[in-house]
This record gives structure tokens, C-alpha cells and sequence, in this order.
């Protein structure tokens, strides 16, 4: 991809979910995990480590209240802006994009604020991994066998299960294949949701709208996304 290694690192902390499957009257991100908004572990890991700049991505008119009570209160001054999200998560990771810069970053790791047990050991395989290909994901392979199911619930086949994946992030990925990834997903969303083409993950705009494919690295079976009350009893057992 024509990067050097000196070239900067960013990474993109997405935490403009609703989470309206948590409950309990408080935006997701911001709910305590062992006396810390959850935000705080994803924030700490990332501070901590190689990464040169964070942009974090919050909720519309979050952008005070998480720069006083999570940026400035716990110090991560690695936070160079906080930007508010869009309406889909794609959304919210082409605004942070758009926020690093062209001229600031080689790599950059994007990555769910509500996955708090990254650890520095997951970063630092997923940066060999994507300084080798270019773009590089997180997961771990599936231990349960797995369906695929019709809409009303029928089994049609059984994928072999050595090659299932779950996916997580970090997603990483050098920074003008991600860039023009995104700049074309932007160009293109009424064309793809028309086709039904639901976006999910950042791998996935990548192997979409560029042809560049996409390794897979280990991450973590402990890497898990907070979503439910349960989740989060899960997460304290582990920080």
C-alpha cells in the first residue's frame, strides 16, 4: 500500500450507538463497568498504546459532556477531536475518517467503544497483520455449529464450521484504502440499500467497494460487544 512504517497511527472509538437493547434510561456507552463509564476501558487501551491520535465519534450533542466528564477527566489527551455520529453506525465511521485527515495518518484502527476488553496484545497483532496486508480485521473462529435459516426459521445448510469466523474490531486498515472505500460507499448508499446491501462492518465496505481483501487476526474470545445488562456483568468478570 506504499506505507512506511514511521507513518502515523490513528485509530476511530465509535460510541454514537443508542443501545436501546441495554435498557435502564442511560446511553450505553456511558453506563459504569467497575466504577468507569464503559467508554473508558476502549479509551484507556488505545491511550496506551502506539496509536499517535484518537478521534472519538459520540451521539448528536454528546460532544460537551464527553469531552468534560470522559476526555478531560480521565486525561486522554491522545483525543486530538470529538465528532458527533450520523445516523448509521457507516456514518458515524466516514465522519471520523473525515476527521483524522489525509495528511495524518498511515493506518488507522477503527473500533467499537463498546467492546471494552481490547487488550494492547490484540493492537499489536492486528498492526503487523494490516502493515503486511493492508487491511486487517479482528475475530475469532466460531465454536458452536452454525445455520443459515429462511425467514420463517428453516434451516437451508451448514456452513463448514472451520471457516466461520466472528468478526470484532479493531478493523484496520491503511488510510487511503479506507478513505476511498468510504468516499465511494457515501456515493453509492441509495444504489446498495436499493439492493439490499446492508452494511455492517468496515471489512465489508472494503471488500465491497474496493476488490482489496481483507485478512482475518486473532483477537479475543473475551473481546466481546456490550449490549445487554448480561454483557456487562460478563465484562466485570474479566477487567
Amino acid at each position: 500500500m506504499g506505507i512506511k512504517e514511521k507513518e502515523r497511527t490513528a485509530a476511530v472509538v465509535l460510541a454514537a450507538g443508542s443501545g436501546r437493547r441495554m435498557g435502564g434510561g442511560v446511553t450505553k456507552q456511558y453506563r459504569q463497568v467497575k466504577g468507569r463509564p464503559l467508554i473508558y476501558y476502549s479509551l484507556k487501551t488505545f491511550q496506551e498504546s502506539f496509536v499517535d491520535e484518537i478521534v472519538l465519534v459520540v451521539a448528536p450533542g454528546q460532544v460537551p459532556y464527553c469531552r468534560e466528564e470522559i476526555v478531560d477527566k480521565y486525561g486522554f489527551h491522545k483525543v486530538s477531536c470529538i465528532v458527533e455520529g450520523g445516523k448509521e453506525r457507516y456514518h458515524s465511521v466516514a465522519y471520523g475518517l473525515k476527521a483524522i485527515g489525509a495528511e495524518k495518518a498511515g493506518y488507522v484502527f477503527i473500533h467499537d467503544g463498546a467492546r471494552p476488553l481490547v487488550t494492547q496484545e490484540i493492537l499489536g497483532r492486528t498492526l503487523e497483520c494490516v502493515r503486511e496486508h493492508g487491511a486487517c480485521v479482528a475475530g475469532m473462529p466460531v465454536k458452536d455449529t452454525i445455520k443459515i435459516a429462511d425467514d420463517k426459521g428453516n434451516i437451508l445448510s451448514t456452513p463448514n464450521r472451520d471457516r466461520v469466523w466472528m468478526v470484532q474490531t479493531p478493523q484496520a486498515f491503511a488510510y487511503p484504502l479506507i478513505r476511498e472505500a468510504y468516499e465511494e460507499l457515501l456515493k453509492r448508499e441509495q444504489e446498495l440499500a436499493g439492493a439490499g446491501i446492508s452494511i455492517t462492518d468496515d471489512a465489508m465496505v472494503v471488500e465491497t467497494l474496493t476488490g482489496h481483501k481483507v485478512r482475518l487476526v486473532a483477537g479475543s474470545y473475551e473481546n466481546i460487544k456490550i449490549t445487554t445488562p448480561e454483557d456487562i456483568k460478563m465484562a466485570e468478570n474479566f477487567l
